[in-house]
């Protein structure tokens, strides 16, 4: 069985195209359970990453060409795409070593768009309790994702890699800090309610704005959230007539088609007199039309912009960099080593099942002559002998053939009998 990852990322597509192939909130067990019924003899473990950054499949196959071309395959109908060219240019292809250095190196913030990020570690755990409900996760995925966990935190508990990182939250208030001259001053309106909305809200109540507004489909998990954050809660059916209220808008959440459209901004700024808003779109695929960019006095981010602005002070985070590869390095090579030793699982059981046979003919044999009444200790003997010339006949064979078997065999009888059995 050979590992394979197989996805794009903020490095390798757009997010144009990333928002095409992501599958967020529920659309990810749907995506999961369809992967697994189209493709589950090519690939008989799987599991789907899907984050604001990157779509990775993991999956297990014994014919990784295969594989890689039908989950490609899989990907543009899955996602409607217009063919293969479409996504081809923006895929890359891990095997095997580099499918688990890639999966260390995601786990720890290595591969993220804000190095050091954490969050990604809660997102692959997700992704890995999705495949194991959809009974997709075998022995060999099951292993990886474990060993991911834990070298995701060796890294961040032996190294700084997130010490200096600033995250997109961090940077969605130096943002709004820069249009407006005072934040305390605004009113702010996140839409949604999941983690990346809690995290930024955190940043941006710690600037005490005037007023604080959450939307949310759920009214129930609004109303938590708003109650965290001495905020109002709000529905998103209500968001048309409330929108232009806020100067900060904040979006993240797991909508397939956008929720904030041109028109929508329009009619708000209208009502606004004209006055800015700042507007943050977390999510992927967008919650905000890419055409409200166009407009004169919106000033529109999406997680590539913020991604930019969160490369800065890199430099500082180098030697933890360096450190964190260094224990990657070494534990793929433990989790290679004990993917090899999958490998010769069965021949192992070939040869006990072997071993087996071979000891209930000589038992038996043995048996019958107690039975006639010979002497036993001859019986045993001959016992003795059978076992022992059987046991001898297939690496006496292997030492009589000239080459490099008989220099393997040599090398493996001096392991198993050093100093000549003693």
């Amino acid at each position: 069985m050979h590992l394979l990852t197989l996805g794009l990322n903020h490095t390798t597509a757009p997010l144009s195209l990333r928002e095409k192939v992501a599958f967020p909130g529920d659309a990810l067990r749907d995506a999961v359970a369809d992967l697994r019924r189209q493709l589950k003899v090519i690939v008989p473990e799987s599991a789907i990453l899907s984050t604001c950054n990157r779509t990775e499949i993991y999956c297990a196959t014994p014919d990784p060409r295969d594989a890689r071309a039908e989950i490609a395959r899989w990907m543009v109908e899955r996602n409607a795409l217009g063919g293969p060219s479409q996504l081809e240019p923006h895929l890359y292809a891990r095997p095997n070593d580099q499918a688990v250095r890639h999966a260390f190196r995601v786990a720890s913030g290595l591969d993220s768009m804000v190095l050091g990020e954490p969050q990604i570690l809660g997102q692959m755990k997700d992704a890995a309790r999705v495949a194991q409900e959809a009974d997709a996760l075998g022995t060999h995925l099951h292993q990886l994702f474990q060993r991911t966990f834990a070298v995701a935190k060796e890294v961040r508990s032996h190294t700084e890699i997130g010490a200096h990182s600033v995250s997109m939250a961090a940077a969605a208030v130096r943002l709004a800090q820069r249009l407006f001259e005072d934040l305390k001053q605004t009113s702010v309106l996140f839409v949604g309610a999941g983690e990346m909305i809690e995290l930024a809200a955190t940043h941006f109540v710690a600037q005490h704005p005037k007023k604080i507004t959450v939307a949310n489909r759920t009214a129930e998990r609004a109303q938590k959230l708003a109650q965290r954050f001495g905020a109002n809660a709000l529905k998103l059916a209500d968001l048309p007539e409330t929108l232009a209220e806020h100067d900060i808008v904040v979006s993240c959440t797991a909508s397939s088609l956008p929720i904030i459209g041109l028109g929508m901004v329009e009619r708000a700024l209208k009502a606004r007199r004209r006055r800015p808003i700042f507007m943050i779109d977390l999510a992927v695929p967008r919650d905000i039309e890419p055409e409200v960019a166009r407009l004169d006095d919106v000033f529109l981010y999406t997680v590539d912009d913020l991604g930019k602005l969160v490369q800065a002070g890199i430099e500082n985070r180098q030697a933890a960099v360096a450190q964190a590869e260094a224990i990657i390095e070494n534990r793929v090579d433990a989790f290679m080593h004990w993917l090899s030793s999958r490998q010769a699982v069965p021949a192992i059981r070939a040869l006990h099942a072997r071993g087996d046979a071979l000891k209930r003919a000589e038992l038996d044999r043995a048996r019958k002559a107690l039975a006639r009444g010979e002497d036993p200790d001859a019986v045993l003997e001959a016992l003795a002998n059978g076992l022992a010339a059987k046991f001898l006949h297939g690496p006496t064979t292997l030492l009589q053939r000239p080459g490099p078997e008989q220099q393997q065999v040599s090398a493996l009888i001096d392991r198993l009998l050093p100093d000549g059995g003693s």
